[in-house]
Order: structure tokens, then C-alpha cells, then sequence
């Protein structure tokens, strides 16, 4: 889980993305004080979530399974990318789910998952809200839990501001940040 595979389909720029996620998820697993294979496994999982993000709509739908006929050509390429990586025999379910669901959310999405998200979400080359997202990432070494659940907020909130729907799985997703919160006594 180092390299992307032969079969990926990015640009130099979708790359750099990628690399970037990697970079982030790996500092953060570093700060949660994660042995190294964890480290490596968190990188891995922010290295190859896109690796098929630049592929024709055409060519991902039959990867992504009946399960994800309907969706915006958008959010195909997690589901593609996932089923590719366990045909090849990745047999990590929780990685194969946060790059599954990244891009539309899940309320069973497990905390690598939700990791992803926010990762993807704070990447340095994204340079709108540039001081905010600097500020979330440096948070996210202590305070993990709570950037992910301010991320999410922020996803819903662009999509309600821009009048664009809000998946019923990300909503899903928000409902299962705020349940396990309040099961936690926070």
C-alpha cells in the first residue's frame, strides 16, 4: 500500500493532491502515536483514495458496483478505486471503506474513514479559507475527533450556503458524529 497501482488514473496535479493527503494523514498518525505499520497504513490510505479520481465516468461504474448506480459521476471513483484495491487482494475493510465513501460519507464510515475526509478536506493545496484550514490541520494533532466533526459541519454547511444538496449519507455520517458524542458524555 506505498505506491499507487499501475491502473491509476491521475494528473500530475491529482497527485500532488494525493501526496499531500498522504503527507497530512501520516503526521497526524504520528501524533496519535501510532506504531509505524499504522503510520504507513494511514499515508497509504491518503496516497491511493484518488487514484482513479481522473478516470471517465464510462469506465468507473462497473467497478463501482450496483450499490452506486444513480450517483453523480463525482462520486464514483472512491467506490472504483476501493473495489479495484480488493479485486487486487487488499483485504483491509476499513481502508477499502474510507476510500470508498470520502466523497459521500457514511454513517457506519469507521474513524480512518472519517480521518480521510478531513484530510482531504484540509490538504494544504486548497487554498480557500487558507489561515482555517492551516488552524484545522495543526488541531487535528491533539484534538483529531474534533476537527473531523467541524470539517463535516463545514461540508454541509458550503453545500446548504451554495444551495446544493447534501447527500442523505454524509447527513447520515453527521448524525453518528453527534449520537457517539453525546453517548460519550462530551
Amino acid at each position: 500500500m506505498g505506491e499507487l497501482p499501475e491502473w491509476a488514473e491521475v494528473s500530475p496535479t491529482r497527485l500532488e493532491h494525493t501526496r499531500r493527503v498522504a503527507h497530512l494523514m501520516h503526521d497526524w498518525a504520528v501524533h496519535q502515536g501510532l506504531d509505524a505499520a499504522g503510520c504507513d497504513r494511514w499515508r497509504a490510505t491518503g496516497l491511493l483514495h484518488d487514484a482513479l479520481r481522473d478516470a471517465p465516468a464510462r469506465h468507473l461504474q462497473p467497478w463501482a458496483g450496483p450499490g452506486f448506480r444513480g450517483l453523480p459521476d463525482s462520486f464514483l471513483h472512491g467506490p472504483a478505486t476501493a473495489a479495484r484495491l480488493q479485486a487486487e487482494g487488499l483485504d483491509d475493510a476499513e481502508v477499502l471503506d474510507a476510500i470508498r465513501y470520502h466523497t459521500l460519507g457514511s454513517p457506519d464510515l469507521g474513524r480512518l474513514g472519517r480521518i480521510l475526509i478531513a484530510a482531504d478536506f484540509l490538504e494544504p493545496g486548497r487554498h480557500q479559507n487558507a489561515e482555517w484550514r492551516g488552524r484545522l490541520r495543526e488541531r487535528g494533532r491533539t484534538d483529531l475527533d474534533g476537527v473531523i466533526r467541524e470539517v463535516i459541519r463545514a461540508k454541509i454547511q458550503r453545500c446548504m450556503d451554495a444551495d446544493l444538496p447534501v447527500r442523505p449519507e454524509m447527513f447520515g455520517l453527521w448524525n453518528r458524529l453527534v449520537i457517539d458524542e453525546s453517548s460519550e458524555g462530551r
